[in-house]
Order: structure tokens, then C-alpha cells, then sequence
């Protein structure tokens, strides 16, 4: 980082001199160039940049295909794929390999990319609120503001500190450690390391500042809310629904961070309940637009729309809908001798119905509709793989957004994700009366029955044989039947965040549930182009958790 800014500053002053020299150049500023000190000069050179950051952020979580969000997908099972296109493979594989950091190696640059793009978010973010207060420093009105009015300072303000509690969420959820950058830090000050746990700390922190300005008298005034569309494009926020998404990601962040179960167990919960209460009313979605900027390589495009090999739902993770016994046989069979492409027949209206996998491939057309998510894709587009890894299914939610090269809404952050929090939280406090009616409010939107009245965390969910889902059990794990309480939380939750979640939702849940496969590593070192440029030394994650709940 350090020797980047050296070369940029010995260039700049080698045109400096050449200036010199040539007695001919005129000395009129080009302002078709960008001039930093200019933009974080002027009121709408700060605007501009504060209401760019949060694109950035969501952009190096999302909008990307060589990155951490690929490698989770495969991580938790979500996505299945021999390719070594994006550090698919070797985050498929099991058993698991150690997440390798050694110059040039094997993933190394995706595991950068979010890294580098969410601590530049971040600097971007604290930047732009740093020229905000010195712009109203510097101002000569009553009260004093520096873009024109109090409202809009307020609004700015809550947009940076959001946008940069966002950027610092994602290094806390993702990695280890990671430099904590906030308005408090000089633009030339590079910070040292800090821990996840003290990433989160900072990430909470910069939260309830944008919910202070949101919430603010100033906010609503002249110049302040609604949000312009095009700040999260689509979404002019009025000052409730903004506080309410700020909400939102707290909670998110509160149960997200935690590494293994135990951390899962002792995270505030009444604060999440709380949190996700005061949450969206609604999915969040984002407006997909390659014109505007708000698109790119993204998940519904690198996994779910591509065939031969790139993407494939796991029957590890999909097979647990299937009533028809097919799920049972495929677990009684020894791990290395399974065949995943049997045919899943079950209630759940997200996959393709019949009894057949000629009429599920007629009842998923092209491109898939509500209440759709899955369809059993055509014969010939199948791929061999391993047999654990393969299916005959695969995720289609979001096909109509690559027909449309790029455009159109997306889930970002559904409201059955925040209702799923709310439901865990309550299991976790014997509440089951109350987890028991959130959870049946989203299994009867999908063909599912309810889960019956629950009196115990251990207790089976109702359906018998027709029960969804039907899961592994110990300890042999060879045999299924059906889950309990949190299972059916569980299920509802990945249904409804696959392919949709701002960032890592099924990787972060299943390490906290306790499902990942033996041997992943629960989170990412520093990236060795980061420990490089500090001169320190960098190093590796091994894989780090137990054999999970369901036996891999």
C-alpha cells in the first residue's frame, strides 16, 4: 500500500517536472481529470462521493465472481462445482482442504478482492465524512452546514456512517482480522490489525451513528430524506425505512460474526430479536441496472446460469425436502458410493413437482416463475461429478435478471431472513410457541404444513413420512427423519437466502449452526497482499470445525 502511494507520488512529481521543462504547456487546470483534493473540496464533490460508497461495499460482497462470495457458496454446500474457475473446486472438495495465504498460490487472489475493495469502501466512506465536517467547519451560514442545509448534512451522514458500517461488517464477518478505518483515523494514517471480534465492535459502532443522524430532528428538514433512488438504486428510503435497514443489518451482523456454535449460543439475542423487530417490512431488493452501474458478474449470473459444470445444487443439502424415501436411501449409502441424481418428490412448492423427472422438467419453464425457485434442469445439460456434490437440480429464482442481461429486481435482503433471527432467537429462549408461528407463516407461503405444537428444542416437527426436512442422524448418520424446531428454521432460511443474501448468509449460518462439513476453515486469514505490504508475515487457515450435525 505504502510503496503504491510512493510510485504514485515519484510519478506525479516527474510530470511536475516535465511541466517545467516545456515552456509551451499552458498552465490552465484540465478539469476533465479527477482532482481528489477538489472533490473533497466542494459540496457536491463530497456528496458525490458519500453517496457512491455504499455501491462499493455492496459491490465487493456481490458484484463479483473471483472472490470469498463463489468460494462460500461451495463452502456451505449451497452451490456444487468441479471447476477451478473461482476457487470453486477446491472449496467443493471432501474432505476440505486449509485455506492457503502463500504468495501466488491456489485462491489467493480471490481471497483479496473483498479484502481490498471493502477496506477501500471503507477509506472511501471515512473520507467522505471527514470533508463533510470540514466543510461545515468551514461554514459561514447559521447554523452551520456545509452541502446547503442541515437535512442534508444529516442525511449524508447517516448514508457514510451506514455505508461504512456495512464495508466494516463484511471484513468483520469474512476475516480474521482487518484494519478498522473510520472518520476518527487520518486520511495518511494506515491502522494496524485488529480482530474480528474488535471489527465488529467498530462495525456496530458506525451503525447506530448513521441511526442517530437517520433518526435525527434535522434529518427530515429541507435537503435531508427521502433518499435520491439512484444512492441504492431503486430505493428513495424515507428516514423510517432507512433506520429500519440500518436495524436490519445490526442484526444480521450480531449473529453473522459468530465462528462456531458456541459463539452462535452466546450471542445477544434478545438484542437481535430487538434489532430485527425494528427491521424491513419488507425484501429489501436492489434494481439490477448495467447502465446505472448496479450490476456485473454476480451469483445469479457466475453459478445459476451456467451449466456444464459451473453450477449444481448439492442433494447433501436439497435431499433433506424429498418424502419419497430417496433422500434415505442416498444417506444410507457410504459417502463415497453416493449418487446424487436421484429425483426429489415433496410439498415444498420452491422445487419442481411430479413424479417423474420428465414432469418436473415440464413444470419448470424457461425462465422459471413464482412460486418456483428450483427446477430439474434438462437431461442433456447434465455434468458428471461426485456423487455427494451432484443433483439433477438447479437454482433458477433469478433467471429472469440474465434474460434480461444484467437488469431488473433483486432480493438483497429478504424479510424471511430477519424473521428466521427472530424465530432462532426464540428457540434459543424455550420461546417455541413463538418461533413455532413465524416459521409456520413461512412454510404455508411454499405448500409446507406446519410444524405442529412444539413443547421442546428435541422435539420432531409434524409430518411423519411427509415431514420437510428430513435430516441426517446421529451417530451413525446413516439413517433420516424428521428435524426439529430449528431444523424447520433452518430450512426456511436457506430456501430464502439462497443465491439472494448480501454476502456469506449460508457459509456464516452453517459454521454457527455447527453444519458445516469436518474440516472448514470458519473464516479467512488476512490476504498475504495485505500482510506483504505491512511486512509481516502472513499465514494460513486450517480447517477448523468438528464433524457437523449432519454427519460430514
Amino acid at each position: 500500500m505504502r510503496i503504491m502511494i510512493r510510485r504514485v507520488a515519484s510519478a506525479a512529481g516527474l510530470m511536475v517536472l516535465a511541466a517545467c521543462a516545456n515552456k509551451e504547456i499552458l498552465s490552465v487546470p484540465n478539469l476533465n481529470n479527477p482532482d481528489v483534493a477538489r472533490t473533497y473540496s466542494t459540496p457536491a464533490g463530497v456528496e458525490s462521493v458519500i453517496s457512491s460508497v455504499f455501491r462499493q461495499a455492496w459491490g465487493a460482497e456481490v458484484v463479483c465472481t473471483g472472490c470469498l462470495q463463489t468460494q462460500a457458496h461451495n463452502f456451505a454446500l449451497e452451490n456444487y462445482s468441479e471447476l477451478n474457475n473461482f476457487s470453486m473446486n477446491i472449496r467443493s472438495i471432501i474432505p476440505r482442504g486449509p485455506i492457503g495465504n502463500e504468495r501466488n498460490g491456489a485462491a489467493t487472489g480471490d481471497n483479496y478482492a473483498a479484502f481490498r475493495d471493502l477496506e477501500k469502501a471503507a477509506r472511501s466512506a471515512a473520507n467522505g465524512i471527514q470533508a463533510l465536517n470540514r466543510l461545515i467547519e468551514a461554514s459561514n451560514s447559521v447554523p452551520k452546514n456545509g452541502l446547503g442545509t442541515a437535512g442534508q448534512d444529516a442525511r449524508a451522514k447517516a448514508f457514510g456512517y451506514f455505508s461504512l458500517g456495512w464495508a466494516i461488517s463484511g471484513l468483520a464477518i469474512a476475516y480474521d482480522s482487518a484494519a478498522i478505518v473510520t472518520p476518527d483515523v487520518g486520511s495518511d494514517v494506515v491502522p494496524g490489525l485488529s480482530g474480528y471480534k474488535e471489527v465488529t465492535a467498530a462495525a456496530m459502532k458506525m451503525l447506530d451513528s448513521a441511526l442517530a443522524y437517520t433518526t435525527s430532528a434535522a434529518a427530515t428538514t429541507a435537503g435531508g430524506f427521502p433518499l435520491p433512488s439512484t444512492w441504492i438504486n431503486g430505493n428513495p428510503m424515507t428516514a423510517p425505512q432507512f433506520a429500519a435497514l440500518i436495524r436490519s443489518q445490526k442484526a444480521r451482523l450480531r449473529a453473522a460474526v459468530a465462528r462456531t456454535p458456541a459463539d452462535r449460543a452466546a450471542v445477544d439475542w434478545n438484542a437481535v430479536i430487538a434489532d430485527a423487530q425494528a427491521g424491513i417490512t419488507a425484501d429489501f431488493i436492489i434494481t439490477m441496472s448495467v447502465s446505472a452501474g448496479w450490476s456485473g458478474s454476480t451469483p445469479y449470473d457466475t453459478n445459476q446460469m451456467n451449466i456444464q459444470g459451473w453450477h449444481s445444487l448439492t442433494s447433501l443439502m436439497m435431499g433433506m425436502a424429498d418424502t419419497s424415501g430417496a433422500y434415505a436411501n442416498f444417506i444410507a449409502t457410504p459417502f463415497g458410493s453416493r449418487d446424487g441424481t436421484f429425483l426429489i418428490r415433496t410439498p415444498d412448492t420452491r422445487f419442481p413437482q411430479g413424479a417423474t423427472r420428465a414432469a418436473q422438467q415440464a413444470d419448470t419453464p424457461t425462465p422459471l416463475t413464482a412460486p418456483r425457485y428450483i427446477k430439474n434442469r434438462p437431461s442433456g445439460d447434465d455434468v458428471p461429478g461426485a456423487g455427494y456434490g451432484s443433483s439433477n437440480y438447479d437454482y433458477r429464482r433469478w433467471a429472469p435478471i440474465n434474460a434480461a442481461t444484467g437488469n431488473g429486481p433483486w432480493v438483497q435482503l429478504p424479510k424471511a431472513e430477519l424473521d428466521m433471527l427472530v424465530a432462532e432467537g426464540m428457540i434459543r429462549a424455550g420461546n417455541f410457541a413463538g418461533a413455532s408461528a413465524i416459521i409456520d407463516a413461512q412454510r404455508a407461503k411454499h405448500g409446507l404444513g406446519s410444524i405442529g405444537t412444539i413443547t421442546s428444542a428435541t422435539q420432531a416437527i409434524a409430518g411423519g413420512s411427509a415431514c420437510v426436512p428430513r435430516v441426517p442422524q446421529a451417530p451413525s448418520f446413516t439413517t433420516v427423519a424428521c428435524g426439529n424446531i430449528l431444523e424447520a428454521m433452518k430450512w426456511e432460511k436457506r430456501l430464502e437466502t439462497m443465491y439472494s443474501c448480501a454476502y456469506l448468509c449460508w457459509f456464516t449460518d452453517s459454521r454457527g449452526w455447527g453444519d458445516l462439513p469436518e474440516g472448514t476453515a470458519n473464516q479467512w486469514p488476512v490476504p498475504y497482499q495485505e500482510m506483504d505490504a505491512r511486512i509481516q508475515p502472513y499465514y494460513g487457515v486450517a480447517g477448523s470445525t468438528t464433524k457437523g450435525n449432519y454427519g460430514w
